[in-house]
């Protein structure tokens, strides 16, 4: 059965978080990525760093402490796994696509 067009313009769309990309040295990155873009350090500490862009943020991450991946928040997060509290107070779990690639979903409420 097709979804409307109509049906389909009243959804509510879950937004996009952040893309999380490999780095040797979270430090170096920062320095880089705050020194060539307008951006600013909303968390930073040895294995990860999240960086605020105008229109979505940036984790640059430590491969052995985080996944590389992409986040959503959804109200229905917790429908795919138990959530787990990160130390910057979000709640998310991890999933995987059907391409392998690793999928953070995020409450909306802990954000």
């Amino acid at each position: 059965m097709e979804t409307s067009v109509i049906e389909a313009s009243s959804l509510k769309l879950d937004d996009l978080h952040h893309i999380a990309i490999s780095v040797t040295d979270v430090a170096q990155s920062v320095e880089w990525y705050t020194s060539h873009f307008q951006c600013r350090i909303a968390y930073q500490d040895s294995t990860w760093a999240l960086l605020k862009f105008g229109n979505l943020s940036l984790a640059l991450v430590i491969p052995e402490q985080h996944p590389p991946h992409i986040a959503f928040t959804s109200d229905r997060a917790g429908e795919y796994g138990s959530l787990k509290t990160h130390r910057d107070g979000t709640r998310s779990c991890y999933i995987q696509d059907p391409s392998g690639n690793s999928v953070e979903l995020m409450d909306p409420t802990s954000l």
